[in-house]
């Protein structure tokens, strides 16, 4: 698990996203330190008011990047002037807040408590359907705090959601360290099983997925992508973290599954789907990866274009057996991972594109910046519709909006 080290400048609303960041990093296991130099990623969130304050926001940004082994840049400076760090020679991560729980995972797990227990926020219920995972990656910590997997029974998941469903919850996130390899430690593949009794619980909502690993996904993939297909209720969406598209630095990194497994993954969903998101992660800078190794990455991201990618640096974790390999050097993992996150903004920005002038159903899941609510279409689309307020719209409504516009990470809406 990783130590974080959080600054937030601006506005309310700058402080209500480090809020959430901080408590998805809790969630996934990550604690908070007090100083930089005590962490193994340093979060800015940044304002960018005035010019002074820009200044300020890049002095910062040196000072913090001379004090921690990785940072992350966000907020308002990030998304409207990020050019301006890359300019400035920061070495930085520059995302939108909402990439940024995933990006300090470093790739691995997230982690539950030993006694998590459905968590109802707002509208959005988190469900955890078990703890611990199946792998045994060469660069993962987490493993170490969850051990193999342990699966609840398909009952007793369904009730804890029907439980949430009545308490009013409107989407339920599926939650787990593997989501793909539930019901493994019992003998048998349960997860499209427990997906359709979900979404057989009276009541309008929707349910999306949490992070399954290609493996996992693989043997059951002919299934998973029917249930999708037959219940509107679950979000067509699937976080696969392929890691790398070569299969020696697979190898090295323990990974259960090779390229082809994951392809083979897209194409079964792209048959049984017309329309849905891939999401997956890339950790860039293994110490093993060649030049040849990343190109077989970017030739990947090219061939299956996932809609939400998260690039991470390589880092090493202690204790791992990664953290006895040879590193690459900290500038070659830069270059390389701005030639992935370049690569990565045009796939994602071609996504949204195309889907100005089309009409969605959104379900409203929380209040965004200012006036604005955020919203989530059929495959997990973020949809941003503005002036919410005077339009009585509120987390829990259920809309057709057009897509109007986008800003490379989420689209705009209007109500129809």
């Amino acid at each position: 698990m990783a130590r974080y080290h959080i600054e937030t400048y601006g506005c309310t609303s700058n402080r209500g996203e480090s809020r959430e960041i901080e408590r998805r990093l809790r969630d996934a296991g990550h604690r908070r330190v007090e100083g930089p130099e005590e962490a193994d990623v340093a979060i800015l969130n940044t304002c960018t008011v005035v010019e002074k304050t820009e200044r300020n926001m890049l002095r910062r940004a040196e000072e913090l990047e001379g004090e921690t082994a990785d940072l992350i840049v966000t907020g308002c400076m990030a998304l409207a002037q990020g050019e301006e760090f890359r300019d400035a020679g920061v070495d930085a991560d520059v995302l939108h807040w909402d990439e940024v729980p995933e990006a300090v995972t470093n790739g691995e797990c997230p982690t539950t408590t030993p006694d998590a227990e459905p968590v109802l926020d707002g509208v959005i219920g988190i469900l955890p359907i078990a703890r611990g995972c199946m792998s045994d990656c060469s660069y993962c910590i987490t493993k170490r705090a969850t051990g193999k997997i342990d699966s609840p029974s398909v009952e007793e998941n369904v009730e804890k959601a029907r439980a949430l469903v009545h308490a009013g919850a409107k989407e339920i996130r599926i939650t787990g360290q593997d989501t793909g390899v539930y019901g493994w430690d019992t003998g048998e593949r349960k997860l499209h099983e427990l997906l359709d009794r979900i979404c057989d619980i009276e009541g309008d909502f929707r349910v999306r997925v949490g992070m399954a690993n290609p493996k996992g996904v693989h043997g059951i993939r002919e299934e998973l992508a029917r249930v999708f297909a037959e219940n509107d209720e679950l979000y067509n969406f699937i976080h696969a973290p392929v890691q790398s598209g070569s299969d020696d630095v697979l190898g090295d990194m323990r990974r259960q599954h090779q390229v082809e497994e994951y392809v083979e993954i897209v194409e079964t969903f792209d048959e049984y789907l017309d329309y849905w998101t891939l999401s997956t992660d890339f950790i860039v800078g293994f110490p093993t990866e060649t030049e040849a190794d990343h190109e077989q990455s970017l030739a990947l991201l090219r061939e299956t274009r996932p809609e939400k990618i998260n690039v991470t640096r390589f880092s090493k974790r202690p204790g791992t057996d990664a953290a006895e390999m040879k590193g690459l050097g900290g500038t070659l993992k830069k270059e390389r991972s701005k030639e992935m996150t370049d690569l990565k903004m045009d796939v994602v920005a071609e996504a949204y594109d195309a889907m100005v002038g089309e009409t969605h159903e959104v379900l409203v899941v929380e209040e965004g910046t200012g006036d604005s609510v955020k919203c989530y279409d059929e495959a997990y689309r973020q949809v941003i519709v503005q002036n919410a307020s005077e339009r009585g719209v509120e987390p829990g409504d259920f809309l057709e909006v057009e897509i109007t516009g986008h800003s490379t990470v989420y689209a705009f809406g209007e109500p129809v």
